[in-house]
């Protein structure tokens, strides 16, 4: 247990030897005498113009490497404080410089393990180093250092500092450029000296992996009214676009932006915008989520008031930065909040609460991150900083709250859609649906749009969790807008029906099996629109919605793509089919079987255990307790028992109704 702090003491979290929080924090002096392992940040400041680093000289004063040139800024993350924060306060509090959080791009975490002054210093440290991009170098006379920590700055070639650095300069403080920095120029190298011609060559690969295809629906089943509806509906999906390109990176919506307008700059700008185009993001889908994008194709913004004003100097231009990593946490949480911090809050809270903070229509924020913010943008700042070792610096707020500006454009649109069209089961949904974006309680929404029964088929909302790969607990908005295809929809009923069937006939004990699975509606529609999570590779089916509770209590409904899914089936299936398998069995090899299959892997989302019993008694979900694990497992299972229904379906059930239709027993 950590010891009653004294006031005016510095304290720190005492971590494992892998990096882990121990939940035990000492005095900083205390940490350094016996070794302890603890947390720090390292922000560098790189130039893009000059290709410079910014350094200090550290103060005199320093208890360690004094007189020394070193880091832009770096310090100490105290107990309780967050990285990302420290290193925004670090900057203004040592060089006056005051930035916001998207300045700061997360490389690398560095460990360093040294013993100085004669054994009496012993740095056990790991630091999350951060890299501020700004175009141009700020002024000398742009500073204002704090002086018991610096005593000068310099900026410096990045290639002359490594060359000191690996030739031991004794007025530097040293870092082996041959270990782990070393990151720091080879990732600085790598963004500035890449081939134009050898770039451009890697992205039209990776865009020919994607077939564009025109798809088509006929309209003719819709009225006047409907088709005044549908331009209502498609300017709200582009709504949803708009919150889900936040909802990926606080960042990615500027980066849009930049790409979209200097799309017509170069063939390489060009394909740049093409590529975020198909993934929303900076990160290939297809590739494992690696970066195709750098900080340094990023949005330039300009911060006027970043450092004390400059005669003839306009601020400090910066680039709006993104990490190479695709983050886990999307922009659902902080990200410097790991799995431990939001753990440990999380039990500290009440049972509502916990449900807050783990619902899916609720973002994570900081306490402190928004009071810096709001003092940044000169908003009101209620000076509140969280106490060494404080838990309680996590809060949630509601979709509603967060994303207001785009969820009431968003509700006007549906409300005015819902007042044209006839049919009553969408006019109550785009109604319900409306609501929800205010309300934040989208429960009778999604059974609304279970009970959908129109022409004009329409889906809104937040739903997948695929963009949370830290715990798969937040959803991310969407839309599809499509055209009920009637003949498909009734002919699929037998799947459906067949649900509780199914569940009896799994492979597994009787105990796990659910004895009141509800016959599960399929609609299958021919899409006009989309948007949102529809990133990459496109959907050709969903099986919604995803709260447990109506899950329970209702069941699921499906949407089949019909039109997607005969794309896809020619534009991949066929071609592969055709490479792989014998001439004399291409044949066999048709859209029915395809789209059959795909209808059983979404039936199976509906069917199997969605609660489960923990060893304490306590009934729980699979998405609670496997957390990142579940949307994998989910798909998977889908897989699997899907081809096992395909071939139950075949044997067992079709005949019997094939009989029934010809009026036989």
């Amino acid at each position: 247990m950590s010891e009653p702090y004294l006031e005016g003491v510095e304290y720190l979290d005492v971590l494992t030897k892998t990096g882990k929080k121990t939940g035990v924090s000492k005095p900083r002096g205390d940490v350094h005498r016996d070794g302890d392992y603890h947390r720090a940040v390292h922000v560098w400041i790189f130039a893009e113009s000059t290709q410079e680093l910014l350094l200090q000289k550290r103060a005199d004063c320093k208890d360690s490497w004094p007189g020394f040139w070193d880091i832009s800024s770096a310090g100490h993350i105290s107990a309780g404080d967050s990285s990302l924060i420290t290193a925004q306060r670090e900057l203004q509090e040592e060089l006056g410089v005051t930035l916001p959080k998207d300045a700061f791009e997360l490389i690398f975490v560095f460990l360093e393990e040294c013993i100085t002054n004669n054994g009496k210093f012993i740095n056990n440290e790991y630091s999350d180093v951060y890299l501020v991009t700004t175009l141009d170098p700020i002024p000398r006379e742009a500073f204002t250092l704090q002086g018991t920590e610096v005593s000068d700055v310099k900026y410096i070639s990045f290639g002359e500092y490594r060359s000191c650095l690996a030739e031991a300069d004794p007025t530097y403080v040293p870092y082996d450029v041959n270990k782990q920095y070393g990151l720091l120029f080879d990732i600085i190298t790598k963004r500035y000296k890449e081939n134009t011609e050898a770039r451009s060559l890697v992205l039209q690969k990776q865009l020919r992996r994607y077939a564009p295809v025109s798809l088509t629906a006929e309209l003719t089943g819709l009225t006047h009214a409907d088709k005044e509806a549908l331009v209502l509906l498609i300017k709200a999906a582009m709504i949803m676009d708009d919150i889900f390109y936040l909802q990926v990176w606080y960042s990615n919506p500027v980066l849009r932006e930049w790409l979209k307008e200097h799309a017509d700059v170069s063939q390489l700008d060009n394909l740049k915008w093409m590529y975020y185009l198909i993934n929303k993001c900076p990160w290939s889908c297809l590739d494992e989520n690696e970066a195709f994008l750098t900080t340094a194709d990023s949005a330039v913004k300009l911060l006027p008031e970043a450092t004390k004003p400059i005669t003839g100097w306009k601020g400090v231009q910066y680039r709006a930065a993104f990490p190479m990593l695709k983050p886990s946490a999307a922009n659902f949480y902080p990200p410097d909040m790991d799995k431990m911090e939001f753990e440990l809050w999380t039990k500290s809270l009440n049972l509502n609460q916990q449900q807050d903070a783990m619902s899916f229509f609720t973002v994570i924020k900081r306490h402190n991150q928004v009071n810096w913010d709001s003092s940044l943008y000169n908003h009101i700042f209620d000076g509140t900083h969280l106490s060494a070792g404080s838990t309680c610096d996590l809060y949630s707020i509601p979709y509603s709250q967060e994303y207001n500006s785009f969820l009431t454009s968003a509700s006007d649109l549906l409300h005015k859609a819902g007042d044209l069209v006839g049919s009553p089961s969408l006019k109550r949904l785009l109604h319900c649906k409306a609501d929800a974006f205010l309300s934040n309680d989208y429960y009778d929404s999604d059974i609304a749009w279970m009970e959908l029964d129109s022409k004009l088929d329409v889906t809104f909302g937040p739903y997948e969790t695929y963009e949370d790969s830290l715990f798969g607990y937040k959803a991310s908005f969407e839309a599809f807008i499509g055209v009920r295809d009637e003949k498909a929809t009734a002919q699929l009923k037998l799947f459906g029906d067949n649900l509780q069937v199914l569940e009896q006939n799994l492979p597994m004990d009787d105990a796990y099996k659910s004895k009141d699975i509800i016959a599960a509606p399929i609609r299958v529609v021919q899409l006009l629109f989309n948007a949102g999570d529809v990133k990459g590779p496109q959907t050709i089916a969903f099986n919604l919605p995803n709260d447990e509770r109506i899950v329970k209590d209702r069941g699921t409904a499906m949407v089949i793509l019909k039109n997607v899914s005969e794309a896809k089936f020619k534009e991949i299936l066929q071609p592969i089919a055709d490479a792989c398998i014998a001439k004399e069995q291409h044949e066999l090899v048709d859209f029915e079987s395809f789209f059959t299959h795909t209808i059983c892997h979404e039936c199976c989302h509906g069917i199997g255990p969605h609660t489960i019993i923990l060893p304490d008694g306590r009934k729980s979900t699979v998405r609670l307790e496997l957390q990142d694990l579940h949307s994998a497992l989910e798909e998977a299972k889908a897989d699997i028992v899907g081809l096992w229904a395909l071939r139950f379906l075949i044997r067992k059930i079709v005949p019997i109704y094939n009989l029934r239709k010809k009026g036989l027993n």
